[in-house]
């Protein structure tokens, strides 16, 4: 049993993957941070734009392709060799971001969305290919360890690309520092991806469905074939419906609620970020490279736990009148009043237990996928993520609609966050369930035959 997963950093078969996979990630964020900063101060404005709605397009355009591609990006993962598609992908990669460069300096709007479809493109292709290239290059007790490195190297490499980007793009020079580190970035990706070894294509006999819309509802249909399966991916997308609902809410929460400036929003993606970082690798030694569950459902009791005391420890700040500048805080007098650091504190233990939650989730999904079929598995389960992710806007804005506060926001989905702890406990095995779980859901499934 591996309960060290930081060995894998020394082998060939996980450490180039890891490199490809976080550099790939960190740019998309740059990338993405830089035009939305664009849009909203400089180009957004001189092209007469809202800057609001163009931030919503910019995030729907760069999703959208999920939607349409993942389909097609699971065949070829399943049907070629798996390094040189990756190959093949960062080559591009190093091209998008020459062209998105040129677009920087001209200052095309267009220009830059167009660019920001091809870049989630590309990052579409590259998806079933990362996870579902784990099992081919790691032991089964080596997975839970790996998805867990996969999954804290994403995350801090979200973090540290929304950072730089929104950082150095209004900086003097911006333009010329990002156009020049998105650039070499590609590049280092792509020598890394070259030192990932050879995996045979599983299904070299599949013939490539083109009708993006039937294979897309085929790959659903097959994945809700295998019960098991899809019970990982919709506990997965739940976790992004989860995820994203806070994200997008930082800014907002961080300016109405904590009365506080963009340094206590970096911290609170910070917090979030590293959270899930510590809880990825924590779960690895909570499981003993073992591939279960068992500790899920008690990762989404504890998400709500934290949620619900976020939304009491929020509705009780202190009047904003107690800053009598009307200033906004900065993180120096934000972290120096306990009743903010209660704020902080749960959003951590939030972080940590959804990483927990996530990770045995991609192993139980890789593991028990029909080795032909797995990166198609991987393809659903990124158009369910990206589905529930629109969901999660959607749903947001229709609370904000009805004048929920954002801590009711939060106190709502960590509510309906308890429903999806008992339906992922259909995941546990007999010998991993508590007697009472299994007395609740046997009565609830007596109640639904009813």
């Amino acid at each position: 049993m591996q309960e060290n997963q930081f060995h894998l950093f020394n082998t060939k078969r996980f450490a180039p993957l890891f490199i490809t996979q976080f550099l790939g990630a960190f740019n998309d964020n740059v990338f993405k941070t830089a035009l939305v900063m664009l849009v909203t101060y400089d180009v957004g404005l001189r092209a007469g734009f809202d800057e609001k709605m163009l931030v919503n397009v910019a995030a729907g355009i760069f999703i959208l392709p999920f939607f349409l591609f993942s389909s097609l990006a699971g065949q070829y993962a399943d049907k070629l060799e798996k390094s040189a598609m990756i190959e093949k992908i960062k080559l591009v990669e190093i091209i998008l971001m020459i062209l998105a460069s040129v677009a920087f300096f001209i200052g095309s709007l267009y220009m830059l969305l167009l660019l920001l479809f091809l870049m989630g493109t590309q990052s579409t292709f590259f998806g079933p290919i990362k996870y579902g290239i784990l099992p081919d290059h790691l032991n089964q007790d080596e997975l839970i360890g790996g998805n867990g490195l996969i999954e804290m190297g994403t995350f801090i490499a979200i973090l540290l690309g929304t950072i730089l980007g929104g950082l150095l793009i209004l900086a003097d020079y911006g333009i010329v520092i990002v156009s020049l580190l998105i650039v070499l970035v590609s590049v280092s990706g792509y020598l890394s991806s070259r030192k990932i070894p050879r995996a045979t294509g599983v299904a070299p006999d599949l013939e490539i469905n083109f009708n993006i819309f039937s294979e897309t509802a085929n790959i659903i249909k097959k994945a809700r074939a295998k019960p098991r399966v899809f019970l990982t991916i919709i506990g997965i997308s739940w976790f992004w419906f989860y995820g994203a609902t806070f994200l997008a809410q930082f800014p907002t929460f961080g300016k109405d609620i904590l009365k506080s400036n963009e340094q206590v929003v970096t911290l609170l993606l910070c917090t979030f970020s590293v959270g899930i970082g510590v809880g990825s690798l924590l779960c690895n030694k909570l499981v003993k490279g073992v591939i279960t569950a068992r500790y899920v459902p008690i990762a989404a009791v504890m998400m709500t736990v934290f949620t619900i005391d976020l939304y009491f420890a929020s509705s009780s700040l202190s009047s904003p009148l107690s800053n009598i500048f009307g200033d906004l805080y900065g993180v120096k007098d934000f972290i120096s009043k306990a009743e903010n650091l209660r704020v902080v504190i749960d959003l951590l233990g939030i972080a940590i237990s959804g990483g927990v939650y996530i990770v045995p989730l991609y192993a139980i999904m890789q593991a028990e996928s029909d080795p032909q079929e797995r990166s198609r598995m991987v393809a659903a389960n990124n158009i369910l993520n990206s589905l529930f992710m629109v969901l999660s806007a959607g749903g947001s804005i229709f609370l904000l609609s009805l004048d929920f506060t954002l801590p009711e926001i939060f106190l709502t989905i960590g509510i309906l966050n308890i429903f999806f702890a008992f339906y992922i406990c259909q995941l546990l095995q007999k010998d991993e369930m508590p007697a009472m779980i299994q007395k609740i859901i046997k009565f609830l499934g007596g109640a639904n035959n009813g």
